[in-house]
């Protein structure tokens, strides 16, 4: 896995005729009122759109091979004001598509007529559509083709006050959390997990720690322990990752938590096999939290972050725990169980209880954890969930802004309801169709202590066919470019 991405070069001036030709892959970004006699092989451009009955838009670009010795691909995108960032994030993702045949080791970008806010909005989604085609997914077959890595990124007519170190940093965040997410589960154990991870720490400064089930059941464990009771190997347990800014900073700790059952049987209520299938993507939510950390620490942001990884399997055996089992949780509530297959919010439950007890500034978890948020939003979108209701209005401003949109639920007390058990301080779910997406979030609510700030991501978009936004595989990585809009634009933290 290498998560180096292309260098970027900017140039103020307006690309000429001499570059034009010069690339083997140039996309133009063009304001609606722009000449198009005016772009480097213009006459032939117009002929070949007209001779096409093309009619240049938004949302409708042309591509074509221009008449020079490279045979520059060529592709010509108009940049609407109105878009949204999704919808320009979109129209990245299909204009990399074209340009990715043969795949580059450069590719140019070109604004003309855009003012500067048009024009880096522009770029950024480029190059974050760029970054995401060109990194190398899991394969596993025993024939493979070379493939040509993207190196340089060269953009002219406009210069980004600010670079797009934000921009590099999101993706190889992203790249991360798709990668270990598309890994088979027999490559991406617990164990093998938490190995990578550790390999991670020691590039990244990282401190380490890990709580395996001797010491989770020590310290009263007993959610995550009843998931991980049923795992042949001994290898589940809780990796805590820190950050630490080289200054010291007198700002609280932010808390990522992540679920990471590495493959989900469903337990002794078992999955059949069409829902069992993909269940190794059941970790996404540790691989964005851990993305994340990665993009964080790569922006040396300037307060502490802590990491923990949830990880375990689901397994079905003569020891795996049951319905109507009663377990005790590290927080001392009593949890009757009610389905094996609710497994995701029994080890959240645990690692959140640690996480709070750290007093962070804010705690953010990332699960894919119900069938009812895909139901309520398909997975164009994530669900979110906070016992702010102050921050609604930023989390879903995060969403647009970031273009991985997000939609809030309720977190209302009249929910909590339906959990109440005859025989223990709480159920651990119900076993009706009802909002089970915010009753998951209402069981979770009960394991932080000391009421800290908490944004819940349920990742219904974590897998999306045809890919989202700039993202051009099923597996999106769907939270990291949120999470950093929402702690550094929308600056989350510091409302609290």
């Amino acid at each position: 896995m290498q998560l180096d991405t292309a260098k970027i070069t900017q140039d103020g001036r307006t690309l000429r005729t001499k570059e034009a030709d010069s690339g083997s892959h140039l996309v133009c970004l063009l304001a609606a009122s722009f000449d198009l006699a005016r772009l480097p092989h213009g006459n032939v451009l117009q002929r070949r759109m007209k001779a096409a009955r093309h009619k240049l838009a938004a949302g409708c670009p042309f591509h074509t091979i221009l008449p020079n010795t490279p045979g520059t691909r060529i592709s010509l995108l108009v940049i609407d004001p109105a878009q949204s960032v999704f919808e320009l994030l979109t129209q990245a993702r299909k204009a990399v598509a074209h340009q990715r045949d043969p795949a580059p080791a450069a590719l140019t970008l070109a604004c003309f007529g855009l003012d500067a806010r048009q024009a880096e909005r522009a770029c950024e989604a480029l190059i974050a559509a760029a970054l995401a085609a060109d990194f190398s997914m899991p394969d596993f077959k025993s024939k493979r083709e070379p493939a040509t890595r993207l190196k340089q990124i060269h953009i002219y007519g406009h210069k980004a006050q600010h670079g797009y170190a934000r921009t590099l940093a999101e993706a190889r965040g992203n790249n991360l959390a798709r990668f270990l997410t598309a890994l088979p589960p027999n490559e991406l154990t617990p164990g093998s997990y938490r190995q990578r991870v550790v390999k991670l720490a020691r590039t990244y400064g990282w401190k380490t720690e890990f709580l395996d089930s001797k010491k989770l059941k020590t310290r009263g464990a007993g959610a995550f322990l009843a998931v991980a009771q049923g795992s042949p190997e001994p290898d589940a347990g809780i990796l805590h990752l820190r950050y630490v800014p080289r200054k010291k900073s007198n700002k609280g700790p932010l808390a990522l938590v992540g679920k990471g059952i590495c493959f989900d049987t469903g337990g002794t209520n078992l999955k059949p096999a069409r829902h069992m299938h993909g269940m190794h993507e059941d970790m996404e939510g540790s691989a964005v939290a851990l993305g994340t950390l990665l993009a964080l620490t790569e922006l040396k942001v300037d307060f502490p972050v802590d990491c923990w990884l949830a990880l375990a399997q689901n397994h079905i055996g003569p020891k795996a725990y049951k319905q109507n089992d009663v377990v005790t949780a590290a927080n001392g509530t009593t949890i009757e169980i009610m389905h094996t297959d609710a497994e995701g919010r029994m080890v959240l439950a645990d690692t959140l209880t640690f996480a709070s007890r750290a007093r962070p500034r804010l705690i953010m978890d990332y699960a894919t954890l119900t069938g009812s948020c895909v139901g309520a939003l398909s997975t164009r979108m994530s669900g979110a969930v906070t016992n702010r209701m102050e921050l609604v209005p930023t989390v879903i401003e995060a969403g647009w802004e970031s273009g991985e949109r997000v939609w809030p639920f309720p977190l209302e007390k009249d929910y909590d309801q339906v959990l109440k058990s005859d025989i223990a301080d709480v159920k651990q779910c119900t076993l009706d169709s009802d909002a089970d997406h915010i009753i998951a979030a209402s069981f979770l609510r009960k394991f932080i202590e000391g009421d800290m700030p908490w944004v819940h991501i349920d990742l219904s978009a974590g897998n999306h066919k045809g890919g989202l936004a700039h993202i051009p595989t099923g597996i999106t990585g769907f939270g990291v470019r949120f999470t950093l809009n929402l702690l550094l634009d929308q600056k989350i933290m510091e409302r609290g």
